[in-house]
């Protein structure tokens, strides 16, 4: 099948980028999204504009494109793993200077009023806006956000490397605090992607012993170069009873044996924003002798800076596949056929190591 698009040259004032038409199978001709020129975006009151080096590609993005996630607006540009310098300062704007690198993440605005912005739980507020979903993305060349919700990225990483840092860094981050793992604990990860082979690094950081399920033979094998225990297929049950496991595959059918597969007192946490029905589940197997399963929603910024310290501090190490720019629409496809092992990264433009 034949998956390409002619790369229309930049204009003054208008910048190349990729929008949602009408969602779809990524794989299928003309797919769902449309490349083209766009006006360049202007920073408001307390924002940044970015021009972007490289854009992570998210299984989020998949699902947004696809329509698991229905498109808040239609056109909307995806891309919430944004990594770039600062072109221009919106009115009032004076955390950056011209020039800084930042990143651009999924949580990109909170009412801040609500009670759980008022309790430190941001990531439950009731007004919230994301990146790529209710606002414009980093599958362009320029972008804005907020300067509030821009991280600035460790020197410890390059463009490319940092770009997964961004959700599935972050969104792994938040998981693994939400599986509730003991330190030196045995924890299972279910789907071995992006964001998984980022976890893996935090956990055995704390000394935790790491068991993969995944069904992708390269991403079985990634995770035991990385230092895993074990790496099984998908619904295979582990060595050894496990204290916390975290479901990255969007894939409800693998609940109950991630449930089944956990010790007393042990916790499931689903990490991902959409997931497929899950079956019915039996009390005693799955949940009794205080089993818990919780679900992971976005991040709090906190959880991000936070991230990033311990990040660097390791440092993490991504492993990152490189498509162009023109190519969005392969690198889609291409993970909804889980031909990607890691992270998938578009270099949009500037330095990219």
């Amino acid at each position: 099948m034949a998956l390409s698009r002619p790369a229309p040259a930049r204009q003054n004032d208008r910048m190349r980028a990729w929008w949602v038409d009408i969602p779809g199978p990524a794989g299928a001709e003309p797919g769902p999204l449309v490349f083209g020129e766009r006006p360049d975006p202007v920073p408001g009151p307390g924002e940044v504009l970015m021009r972007v080096s490289v854009c992570g590609v998210c299984r989020t993005d998949l699902h947004l494109a696809e329509g698991d996630l229905t498109p808040r607006r239609h056109g909307v540009i995806p891309g919430h793993e944004a990594v770039g310098r600062v072109e221009a300062l919106g009115p009032g704007a004076s955390r950056f200077q011209l020039g800084d690198r930042i990143g651009i993440a999924w949580l990109r605005g909170t009412c801040g009023t609500c009670r759980f912005c008022a309790s430190g739980r941001e990531n439950l507020c009731e007004a919230p806006r994301f990146t790529g979903w209710d606002d414009d993305g980093g599958y362009a060349e320029l972008a804005v956000v907020r300067e509030d919700f821009a991280y600035r990225i460790p020197e410890a990483f390059g463009d490319r490397a940092a770009a997964p840092l961004l959700c599935s860094g972050i969104i792994g981050y938040r998981a693994l605090k939400r599986a509730a793992m003991p330190d030196g604990g045995r924890l299972g990860i279910y789907g071995f992607g992006g964001s998984a082979h980022i976890t893996a690094q935090l956990a055995m950081h704390r000394g935790a012993t790491v068991y993969v399920m995944t069904r992708a033979p390269e991403a079985r094998e990634l995770a035991l170069e990385l230092g895993a225990a074990w790496a099984g297929g998908a619904d295979e049950e582990p060595p050894e009873k496990l204290d916390s496991a975290i479901l990255f595959a969007p894939v409800g059918t693998l609940v109950p044996p991630a449930l089944a597969a956990l010790d007393r007192g042990g916790t499931l946490a689903v990490a991902g924003i959409h997931l497929s029905d899950i079956p019915p589940l039996n009390y005693q197997e799955h949940l009794f002798q205080e089993r818990q399963l919780r679900s992971v929603t976005a991040n709090t910024r906190d959880d991000g800076e936070e991230f990033f310290r311990l990040a660097a501090e390791i440092p993490v190490r991504t492993t990152t596949v490189p498509y162009r720019f023109e190519d969005a629409h392969r690198a889609l496809a291409d993970l909804a056929g889980d031909r990607i092992t890691g992270a998938a990264v578009l270099e949009v433009s500037g330095p990219r190591a």
